[in-house]
């Protein structure tokens, strides 16, 4: 396991944050998508612009993994659920985002940002929390099973106009 220290994103992280998240995208998922359709998600979603909005949203927060210096992950939770006509939970939250640096997988770095994640659902009175994982994602399945998720439903998740199945998964805390 990498030695990783997790903290609190700043703004100065944005840059950073953008390329690596863009990065993970691109290795994970970039072959499903054109150029124009990767090009277009990239901008609207993993852009330091579209970052730098959601930072500045109070109901989403960020956590950063370092090591040695580098960038190596983050997570983002939001104080609502993705998809609140899902919601069992009277105060559904969801994990919006967990990203490891392309080629940093199987380190550990997902595990703590994931530990991370939980403790301030707990925190913060969560009952439920939700999060979307693409229907081939079969490692991210796994990894998501191992803290108690299940999938409840079938959703979809779009990339400029291309339309992913994807799962709902869902865990009650209490």
């Amino acid at each position: 396991m990498t030695s990783v220290i997790l903290r609190a994103m700043t703004q100065a992280d944005i840059p950073a944050l953008s390329q690596l998240a863009s990065d993970a995208f691109i290795a994970k998922f970039g072959h499903l998508y054109s150029a124009a359709n990767l090009a277009m998600f990239l901008d609207d979603v993993l852009s330091p612009a579209a970052i730098a909005g959601d930072y500045a949203d109070p109901q989403q927060i960020y956590c950063l993994a370092e090591a040695d210096g580098a960038l190596m992950g983050f997570a983002k939770i939001g104080l609502k659920p993705c998809r609140a006509d899902h919601a069992r939970g009277a105060k559904a939250m969801e994990l919006k985002q967990l990203y490891t640096a392309a080629g940093a997988t199987g380190q550990g770095i997902g595990g703590q940002l994931m530990d991370w994640a939980m403790a301030q659902f707990a925190a913060r009175g969560a009952d439920e929390v939700q999060l979307s994982v693409y229907a081939e994602n079969f490692g991210g399945h796994r990894f998501y099973e191992r803290y108690g998720f299940a999938k409840v439903a079938d959703i979809t998740f779009q990339v400029g106009d291309h339309i992913d199945p994807e799962f709902l998964f869902a865990r009650m805390l209490r």
